[in-house]
C-alpha cells in the first residue's frame, strides 16, 4: 500500500508559519500522511557575485528533500515572496501548491490562515482544481556557455546598479528585428508577473490565461518606447549594448550580474506553476480585493442646499 505524500514549504522568519507548519504536520501524519518539511529560503538563489557568476545549483535540482512526482501537494505558508520561491523549488516536480496567506498583500494566495481547516479536508479529499501559470526560463549566456540560469513566476528585470542612469538595450523577440531601447531598465513579465513590478512602472495587466509576454520599458527615454505585448512561444534576446555592468533580478529575490559582453535569452518555461484552487479561478474579483480595480465611483451630490 502506497502511503500518501505531502510537502509543507514556510517562511522560517515569521512564527506563526514556522508554528503552524508543525501543527500541520502532526495534523497530517496522524490521519497516514507521510510529510515533508522545508523553508522557502531553497528557492531564494541570492545574487551571484562578479568574480563567481555562475549559479552552482541547475534550476531542476532545487526541490528540498523527498519533493517529488509522487508528492500528491504541498502547502505554502507565507506571502507573495515564499510562494514565488516555492514554485522554484517544486515546478520543475509539477507539485501544485495550496498557498495560505500569513503575509501582506498575499496577491499569489489562495486563502488565509482561518481557513485552513476546511481547506485542508477539501484538499486531502481531491476537492480542488489545478490552474496553471506560465513560468519563465532565464540564462546568462557568455562566450556561448550558460553562466546562469533560474526559473522565475513573475519577471525578469534588467537594470543598472545602482538604478541612476539611463542605458541602452538591444532586444530581439523571436525572428523579428532587433529594437534598441534607451531607458532605466526593462522588464520581461508572464501574465502572473503583470501585476507586480510590471504594473508599478506603467504596464497593462493581463490576465493569467493569455498566451503571451510583456515587455516595459523602466522609465524610458522616449514617447515611442512602451509597454509591448508578445506571443509567449516567441524567445527573448537581450542585448546590454552599454559599457557598465548591470544587474539582474528575478521575481525581486534572486539575480546575478550582467557584462556588455553578454547575452540573456528568455523563454516560456516548460514548467508550469500549478495553482490549488479550490473555487473556480476569479481573477477580477482578486484584482478588486488586492488592487481596487473596478471599484464603483461614488456618486457626487447634484445639487448643494446652501443656507
Amino acid at each position: 500500500m502506497n502511503i500518501p505524500k505531502a510537502g509543507i514549504i514556510y517562511n522560517e522568519i515569521k512564527p506563526i508559519a514556522c508554528r503552524v507548519a508543525k501543527e500541520l504536520q502532526d495534523k497530517l501524519r496522524a490521519t497516514g500522511w507521510d510529510v515533508h518539511l522545508a523553508t522557502g529560503v531553497g528557492g531564494i538563489l541570492g545574487y551571484s557575485r562578479p568574480d563567481s557568476p555562475v549559479c552552482h545549483t541547475p534550476m531542476d535540482k532545487l526541490a528540498p528533500p523527498g519533493f517529488d512526482e509522487q508528492m500528491s501537494f504541498a502547502i505554502v505558508l507565507g506571502g507573495d515572496g515564499t510562494v514565488l520561491s516555492a514554485f522554484r523549488q517544486v515546478a520543475p516536480s509539477g507539485i501544485p501548491l495550496l498557498t495560505v496567506n500569513t503575509g501582506h498583500m498575499g496577491f499569489l494566495t489562495e486563502i488565509y490562515l482561518n481557513q485552513l481547516t476546511s481547506a485542508l479536508e477539501q484538499v486531502t479529499k481531491g476537492e480542488y482544481e489545478i490552474e496553471e501559470r506560465a513560468m519563465l526560463l532565464v540564462q546568462l549566456v557568455r562566450d556561448e556557455h550558460i553562466w546562469w540560469e533560474a526559473l522565475c513566476l513573475n519577471e525578469m528585470v534588467l537594470h543598472r546598479e545602482p538604478l541612476t542612469c539611463m542605458c541602452h538595450f538591444e532586444i530581439q523577440i523571436g525572428h523579428h528585428a532587433p529594437v534598441d531601447i534607451a531607458a532605466d531598465g526593462v522588464i520581461i513579465s508572464t501574465p502572473t508577473g503583470s501585476t507586480a513590478y510590471s504594473l508599478s512602472a506603467g504596464g497593462t495587466v493581463v490576465t493569467p490565461g493569455a498566451p503571451v509576454l510583456q515587455l516595459m520599458p523602466i522609465c524610458p527615454h522616449s514617447l515611442a518606447s512602451r509597454a509591448l505585448i508578445f506571443n509567449e512561444s516567441e524567445p527573448v534576446k537581450v542585448f546590454p549594448a552599454t559599457p557598465n555592468q548591470l544587474v539582474m533580478v528575478l521575481d525581486g529575490n534572486a539575480g546575478c550580474y550582467v557584462l556588455p559582453e553578454d547575452q540573456i535569452r528568455i523563454e516560456r518555461s516548460r514548467y508550469s506553476a500549478k495553482f490549488i484552487r479550490l473555487q473556480q479561478p476569479e481573477f477580477f474579483r482578486i484584482l478588486r480585493e488586492k488592487l481596487g480595480w473596478g471599484l464603483p465611483h461614488i456618486a457626487k451630490p447634484t445639487s448643494v442646499e446652501l443656507p
